[in-house]
């Protein structure tokens, strides 16, 4: 299943399709961290740059919801995480979320202020 799914993203890349990040087809366990997808987008081709953009702006364009959610915009909806790392670095650190903020309520705040 990964390597027809790699085989498939990498042509829909090539065909230069509009990509959104997540799924509900059940390419891995439920109980992996789906954040993973991430690091799979990237090892399959993607900056790390497009890969976040796949969950954010492009995701909301292919929704037709881009006049409200995608990007941290006044007048927006938006649900902020935070990591310990730059994900443009190291794409892996999506998987370490930290910090998680919707629509201004804090939900989780495990970091450390040094």
């Amino acid at each position: 299943m990964i390597k027809a799914h790699a085989d498939t993203f990498r042509r829909a890349m090539a065909a230069h399709l509009k990509i959104a990040f997540g799924t509900d087809a059940g390419a891995f366990p439920w109980t992996t961290n789906p954040a993973k997808e991430f690091s799979a987008l990237v090892r399959d081709g993607m900056t790390p740059a497009v890969a976040l953009q796949s969950a954010t702006v492009q995701a909301a364009r292919l929704m037709q919801m881009d006049d409200n959610v995608g990007v941290i915009e006044a007048g927006k909806l938006a649900d902020i995480v935070a990591v310990p790392g730059n994900p443009l670095d190291q794409i892996s650190e999506m998987e370490k979320v930290d910090f998680v903020m919707k629509n201004g309520v804090v939900y989780r705040n495990t970091q450390t202020v040094k």
